[in-house]
C-alpha cells in the first residue's frame, strides 16, 4: 500500500513529531510512503519511515534530485512546481495530511477530487456542508492523534492491504 503524507515545509515542532511517528508506523505496517520529498513534515515522515526500515518516494517540484531530503529512497524530479501535488496524491491509496500550509490544502483538494480518502491530523478544517455538496463527507476524516489517523487510514482503505 502507498500512503501519501502531506504537510508544510515550514512545520511546527508538533507537526514534525506527528509526521515522524506517522512515517515510522506506516513503515512498520509495510507501507511505502510518498511525499513532496523536501523539508518539514515531508522530511520528518521520511525519517520516521527509514528508522523503521521503510521505503520512501519523494516527488520534487524541480529538476534537482539533490533537493530531496536525506531520507528519500526514490526521487522523482518533475519540473512541475506545485502541480506535482497531483502526482503525489494520485499515486497514493490514502492521504494523511499533517498540519498544513496552502500546498497541503491543494493536496487535500486534489485527493478529494480524485475520490481518495484524506485523514487530517491537525490539518485544515473543511466545512461539512461543502464536503457534502461534493460527495466528500466520507472521504475527509479528522483524527485527534497519530494512532487514530492510522486506524482511520487503514479502516477506510478498500481493496488494498497494508503489506
Amino acid at each position: 500500500m502507498i500512503v501519501a503524507v502531506c504537510g508544510p515545509n515550514e512545520a511546527t515542532p508538533q507537526e514534525i513529531e506527528q509526521a515522524e511517528a506517522v512515517g515510522e508506523a506506516l513503515a512498520r505496517r509495510g507501507c511505502t510512503l510518498i511525499c513532496g520529498g523536501r523539508d518539514g513534515v515531508m522530511a520528518a515522515a521520511c525519517r520516521g519511515a527509514k528508522r523503521a526500515g521503510g521505503v520512501t518516494i519523494g516527488v520534487l517540484p524541480g529538476y534537482d534530485r539533490h533537493a530531496a531530503n536525506h531520507w528519500v529512497d526514490h526521487v522523482i524530479c518533475t519540473g512541475m512546481g506545485e502541480a506535482r501535488n497531483v502526482i503525489i496524491v494520485a499515486s497514493a491509496d490514502v492521504v494523511i495530511a499533517v498540519g498544513g500550509g496552502l500546498g497541503t490544502l491543494s493536496e487535500i483538494a486534489l485527493a478529494l477530487k480524485l475520490g481518495k480518502r484524506v485523514i487530517a491530523l491537525g490539518s485544515w478544517e473543511l466545512e461539512q456542508q461543502r464536503l457534502a455538496r461534493h460527495g466528500a463527507t466520507q472521504l475527509y476524516l479528522r483524527a485527534g492523534s497519530v494512532e487514530q489517523a492510522l486506524a482511520l487510514a487503514f479502516a477506510h482503505t478498500t481493496g488494498t492491504s497494508p503489506s
